[in-house]
């Protein structure tokens, strides 16, 4: 018998729904999102839930609850890949990857972030790449390739990893990832 999440267990009636989070997803972009169904397509037809805990059908029931503090908290919120199979599958074109997405910076905004997602957006600030290429192995491995040290993007750039840096100072999202300025 597998386990019950505490999402699962928890009886909720439709007046504790906190409304203000429940508008907050529709205005994100997800405005049919009251009009789901539970129909389960979306999460039959995911490819994470596949393999994970993740199931699109039970954060979207969820979120219509308005069950704020136990969805952000809770890690599967980030098994999403955002490839957008359940939206084009759902019988009503719900915006289920919007809906995903702001949950999440929502859940950032509330201080739950995976530590791996913490140290990949720190990266980003500091060498304009979330994929980490601050080790000299890559730079060595590169130019044994007959590459450049640094990948033709931000991070061989000045100019962009400073636009970059504004950026994220601009939106606090320094502060959001706790990124330590040198």
């Amino acid at each position: 018998m597998a386990t019950e999440t505490a999402i699962e267990r928890k009886t909720i009636k439709t007046v504790q729904a906190d409304q203000d989070f429940i508008n907050r997803i529709v205005d994100a972009g997800a405005e049919h999102l009251k009009a789901c169904i539970q129909c389960g397509t979306c999460t039959a037809s995911c490819p994470s839930g596949r393999r994970t805990a993740y199931r699109t059908r039970q954060i979207i029931r969820s979120a219509l609850l308005g069950l704020k503090d136990e969805l952000l908290s809770d890690p599967n919120i980030w098994l999403c890949t955002t490839c957008y199979t359940c939206y084009e599958r759902c019988p009503r074109k719900i915006e289920i990857v919007n809906s995903i997405i702001e949950i999440r910076n929502m859940a950032v905004e509330a201080g739950h972030i995976l530590p791996a997602h913490k140290v990949a957006s720190q990266k980003l600030i500091e060498f304009g790449h979330a994929v980490p290429i601050d080790d000299p192995k890559w730079s060595t491995l590169r130019k044994s390739l007959g590459l450049p040290e640094k990948p033709p993007t931000t991070a061989s750039s000045d100019e962009a990893l400073k636009q970059v840096q504004k950026i994220a100072k601009l939106t606090n999202f320094d502060r959001l990832v706790g990124y330590a300025w040198k």
